[in-house]
């Protein structure tokens, strides 16, 4: 018999968060996005094993590299968790392991080390997010809106050709928060904002080593904005310099862990889902080098 070199495929696990919201669309779009890493034959993301799992429990959870909070209602999903015993390993998934999360929609709500337009006592967050989100920024579902949204950051994604990515993403926005602010980095409670009324915040969680305090570390990157009245301004000659004229805050990541306001998974569009998982192979195979030293 003739000896094989060919070393085992990397197994990652993606978890879909299903408690509540639309976790079967993420889990679509991510089968669709696996397809076309391997279609395209991006490196090491196409030889690798990829399966996508609904996670309900704790040992569902703790067999994941990476996880999606979907969208859906964020006060039901924080008050399933907390009931099914889900809170305190979410919370260690992403602040003390920080491993890769995307949160969309009521998913960046949980991410969120502060949300306002929430009664003490109404829900808990998971964090992982130094920013303040604001609920339901937009209004009711019934002025719930789509936009076509330019994401420089897929032009990064190797899954997509870049032709394709070139094309506006078709966002869709329903009761969708924002990014109001990016707080400082701190380690904590951020106590400052525990003290505003109708404002909440999420525990301090130590990172478990070196790898995730680096990644816990990171600052806040802006990944996209919704623009607002200074692009109307700008069609009238009219310049507006002020930075809160530039859009609304729709998409954050800090390290590891990421969030839009949006439902990409209701688009059926999975070029964000492409290029998140080209992220998380990186940080998969960051770890496991790190892990070999």
């Amino acid at each position: 018999m003739t000896a094989t070199n060919a070393s085992p495929k990397r197994q990652i696990t993606v978890g879909v968060l299903a408690l509540q919201g639309a976790f079967s669309e993420h889990i679509q779009l991510l089968r669709l996005a696996i397809a076309s890493l391997r279609a395209r034959k991006v490196h090491d993301a196409a030889a690798a094993d990829w399966s996508c799992i609904e996670v309900r429990t704790p040992a569902e959870l703790a067999t994941c590299d990476a996880l999606i909070l979907p969208g859906g209602e964020s006060t039901t999903m924080s008050l399933v968790a907390e009931r099914s015993g889900m809170l305190e390993p979410l919370r260690d998934f992403v602040k003390v392991q920080r491993k890769p999360t995307w949160g969309t929609c009521a998913g960046l709500i949980l991410l969120a080390e502060s949300a306002n337009r929430t009664k003490k006592g109404g829900q808990e967050l998971i964090g992982g997010l130094d920013v303040r989100v604001s609920r339901n920024h937009f209004g009711r579902q019934t002025e719930s809106f789509t936009a076509d949204l330019d994401l420089p950051f897929l032009r990064t994604a190797q899954a997509v050709d870049t032709q394709t990515n070139e094309h506006p993403f078709p966002s869709v926005f329903i009761r969708a928060p924002v990014v109001e602010k990016l707080l400082p980095h701190m380690d904590g409670i951020q106590t400052e904002e525990a003290a505003k009324e109708e404002t909440i915040v999420a525990p301090s969680k130590v990172p478990k080593d070196d790898v995730a305090r680096a990644d816990f570390n990171a600052h806040v990157e802006i990944m996209a904005r919704l623009p607002g009245r200074a692009k109307a301004l700008a069609k009238n000659g009219v310049t507006v310099s002020e930075e809160g004229e530039a859009g609304d805050i729709i998409a954050v990541r800090q390290g590891n862990v990421f969030g839009t306001s949006f439902h990409p998974e209701l688009t059926g569009d999975s070029r964000i889902h492409a290029w998140w998982l080209e992220q998380v192979l990186a940080a998969v195979e960051k770890r496991q080098s790190l892990a070999v030293r």
